[in-house]
């Protein structure tokens, strides 16, 4: 007797996989983690292998022993989870908070909800968010960058762009006061600057974001409207008082924006389906970004903006539904009676 296998649609047969997309984003990634290792030495090793190794340890754990079903560390899913979870620390952070931020990632946001492809959120940002709120002190002394080839140094800590601009209109000073204590924005390019692991240079992440888009991994309907969206609202408000608000082009090459807009932002699980639909998640999370940066408790809000849009991507894939096959653009289907 013939035997059946029925699944879930598109039916679709290709040369991609699971393990093949991982690569090819660990391979973009290679650029901003060769920069943060040039600028925080033999920490930001130490960040990358902790979270790394913890990320495909806990998932294995736990599908070995708790889940009970089949392993799938080789799929490259966690190795990138790992990776891009030490990008959004510190890379003076300690090692067993590393630990802990891997175990909610792989834990709480991936595995709780089924594994790889039925996660809400974006596991890496939900691990970064759980540090921030319940470490704030740690996640927020970033170690000056000290290129490697000075030698080893004592590590000094400093505040972000972000944070000085946070911190000195907060206190009354205006933008041209701040001017002389931010870095130029060449130093914003090349990553000479204190922040996240992977956030630092500008270039190192634009140039993994070309190799994305050339592989096809990922479109530009994300990065662009988030980077569109950014740019417009904070070159309005710019416009409306630039002695208490930063231009736009400060705002486009500091912080995680571009690491978020890239790498984050644009996760094939956690995005909408359709572009029109990426195209909306993207402006909420660039007005988001804006909204918390300008207004909110912290310097920084990018992680926070994808969270919340990832909460809103049911609502959004509903509203702008893929086509399907075997319809024409505007015509529902009809069911034919027997």
């Amino acid at each position: 007797m013939n035997k059946f296998t029925i699944a879930g649609s598109p039916h679709i047969h290709g040369d991609e996989s699971t393990k093949k997309i991982m690569v090819g984003v660990v391979i973009a990634l290679v650029p901003a983690m060769l920069v943060g290792v040039y600028y925080f030495g033999v920490d930001a090793i130490r960040v990358l292998l902790l979270a790394i190794i913890a990320s495909l340890f806990f998932e294995w754990l736990i599908q070995k022993y708790l889940i009970k079903g089949t392993v799938t560390i080789m799929d490259g899913s966690a190795l990138v989870t790992g990776i891009l979870l030490a990008m959004n620390v510190p890379s003076n952070l300690p090692g067993w908070m590393v630990v802990v931020g891997a175990l909610v990632a792989i834990g709480m946001a991936k595995m709780s909800f089924g594994g790889l492809g039925k996660n809400i959120f974006n596991p890496a940002l939900v691990a970064r968010v759980f540090l921030l709120v319940s470490f704030p002190v740690q996640m927020t002394s970033w170690p000056k960058p000290a290129p490697i080839t000075d030698g080893l140094a004592d590590v000094i800590t400093g505040p972000t762009p972000l944070g000085i601009v946070k911190e000195g209109l907060g206190n009354g000073q205006t933008m041209s006061q701040l001017a002389s204590e931010l870095p130029s924005y060449t130093r914003d390019m090349v990553g000479n600057i204190g922040g996240s692991l992977g956030e630092v240079s500008v270039i190192a992440i634009l140039l993994g974001g070309i190799y994305l888009l050339w592989k096809k991994i990922i479109t530009w309907h994300i990065p662009v409207s988030i980077l569109v969206t950014v740019g417009v609202f904070s070159g309005l408000m710019w416009g409306s008082n630039p002695e208490y608000y930063a231009d736009p082009v400060f705002h486009l090459l500091t912080g995680g924006l571009m690491l978020g807009a890239i790498f984050m932002a644009t996760d094939m699980v956690t995005s909408p389906m359709t572009k029109s639909g990426q195209i909306i998640f993207g402006f909420g999370v660039g007005l988001l970004t804006i909204l918390i940066r300008l207004w909110g408790a912290y310097p920084e809000g990018v992680s926070f903006a994808i969270l919340i849009m990832n909460a809103v991507v049911p609502l959004i894939n509903k509203g702008f539904k893929p086509k399907r096959f075997g319809a024409k653009s505007g015509v529902p289907i009809k069911a034919k009676s027997l």
